[in-house]
Formats: structure tokens, C-alpha cells, sequence
């Protein structure tokens, strides 16, 4: 029975958003906490370096070293499959709920942002995997040493092409957050013009910091600021 209603929950457009809206904000946490470690690197070597040993040690007795890391990554993927599933699936649902013979679409409603998750998506898709082969495996890092944070980053965006790509998958990920968090809090019920507003402004500006956090970092190495 317990089966039965869990692939019910699933099947549903209802619980499909649910799983969204709760990997989401799971995605978003760990993005937050990702960017406030980012910007230890203002505090200089030793306080960066010294966060990612503390990140690979923490609960080494209990689960080993880099057994945290290795918790929390397999979490990520599993929150972003369950996130890329239903979106695919409540897009193709959507499609087809739309009438046969209808050819001429009218212009599509929304913010920019609506309209661009779907290349946003692909862009910080393809960004993750170099993300992984830059910074955490070092195999594309120009240094490349192992918990070398602060010399790895500093190498890695003194190059202005990996700093646009850099900017290029932030800014996608911001319109990424902006578009998610406004339909996450809208579902709660806002239903007056001045809620509309409030939510609007929120999600805007939890997108505008996490954007600007995230290019603070490449832009200070870039312009020797930081390195």
C-alpha cells in the first residue's frame, strides 16, 4: 500500500513539483553555503586551504576521510536527477495537454528567466562537469594540486576565457534560482498584487547576491585584487 501511494505522489503533476520544490531548495542551500566558502579566499590562503582539509576531516572517525564530501556529493546527484526528472517529465505533460490542432501559438508569457530555464539548465549542466574536472579533480586546473585551493582558483581565473565561462554559467544559475525561487514561494498562495511584489523582489535579490558572490571571486583574481 505504502508503494502504491508513493508512485501515486510521483505520477501526480502536484507531486512532481513537490519533488522540485524540495530538491530545489536543497540545491539552494548547498549554492549558498558553496558561495560563502567561495568568498573565504578574500580572507587569504591559509582560511580557504585550511576549510577544505576541515571539509574532508570533519567526521573522518565516524565515516572516514572526505566521507562528508562524499555524502554530500552523492546527495547533489541524487537531488539533481529527481530535479531534471520531473521538470522533464511535467514539460512533456504539459505538451501534450495542449490541443492537437492548435498551430499558431501566441507569444509566450512570462520573464526572461521562465523562458531561458531550459539552456540554463544545459549551460550549468555542462559547467558542473568541468567545475568537477577543474577544481575538484584537477585534471583541466592549470596547478591542479590536491587542496591547494586558493593556488588552484587563483591559476584558473587569471584566464579571461575561463572567467567569462565562469560568468556565463553564474548568470544562467541566477536566472535559474530567480525563476525557481518566485515559483516555489508563489505556490504558497500569494494571490494580492503587494504579495506578487514581495515575491518578486525576494527572489530577484537572494539571485542578485548569489551572483554577485560567485563573480566576486573570478573578477578580483581576474583584475589582481586577489592572487
Amino acid at each position: 500500500m505504502l508503494e502504491v501511494t508513493r508512485r501515486g505522489i510521483w505520477s501526480t503533476t502536484v507531486g512532481k513539483k513537490a519533488v522540485m520544490g524540495v530538491t530545489g531548495l536543497l540545491m539552494l542551500l548547498y549554492v549558498v553555503v558553496h558561495m560563502l566558502a567561495n568568498l573565504r579566499i578574500f580572507l587569504g590562503r591559509d582560511s580557504i586551504d585550511s576549510y577544505a582539509v576541515w571539509l574532508r576531516t570533519f567526521l573522518d572517525g565516524a565515516l572516514g576521510y572526505a566521507g562528508f564530501v562524499w555524502i554530500v556529493r552523492v546527495g547533489l546527484v541524487l537531488c539533481v536527477v529527481l530535479h531534471m526528472t520531473a521538470a522533464i517529465q511535467l514539460a512533456r505533460r504539459a505538451h501534450k495537454a495542449r490541443p492537437a490542432g492548435y498551430q499558431h501559438r501566441g507569444k509566450v508569457q512570462g520573464s526572461y528567466a521562465a523562458r531561458t530555464m531550459r539552456w540554463g539548465g544545459v549551460i550549468l549542466a555542462l559547467f558542473v562537469v568541468y567545475h568537477i574536472l577543474d577544481l575538484t579533480a584537477g585534471v583541466l586546473n592549470p596547478n591542479g594540486v590536491h587542496l591547494a585551493v586558493y593556488d588552484n582558483v587563483t591559476a584558473d581565473f587569471q584566464h579571461w576565457y575561463v572567467t567569462l565561462f565562469y560568468a556565463l554559467a553564474v548568470v544562467a544559475l541566477g536566472f535559474h534560482i530567480r525563476h525557481g525561487l518566485w515559483s516555489a514561494l508563489q505556490s504558497l498562495g500569494a494571490s494580492s498584487a503587494a504579495r506578487q511584489r514581495t515575491i518578486q523582489a525576494v527572489s530577484a535579490g537572494v539571485a542578485v547576491a548569489i551572483t554577485v558572490g560567485f563573480l566576486s571571486v573570478p573578477f578580483a583574481v581576474l583584475t589582481g585584487l586577489v592572487g
